[in-house]
């Protein structure tokens, strides 16, 4: 059995809001650290929450990073 298909909407609730979007943060950072490593590539991710605080993941040396945004 498969997950039911769930329709996208905004989340009005703020405190549920903040709990999801830190929930997916860290999914997205798993699989961007997993991809990393399977495929051996070097991948950056940045991520900017509603409240305007920045989020990210370099998988390369932070000497290759280039300068923060």
């Amino acid at each position: 059995m498969g997950r039911k298909k769930l329709q996208l909407q905004r989340i009005e609730n703020k405190s549920r809001c903040q709990v999801t979007f830190s929930k997916r943060r860290s999914g997205l950072i798993k699989k961007a650290r997993e991809l990393s490593v399977l495929c051996d590539v070097d991948l950056a991710l940045v991520i900017f929450s509603s409240r305007g605080r920045l989020y990210e993941f370099c998988s390369a040396d932070r000497e290759l990073r280039t300068d923060p945004l």
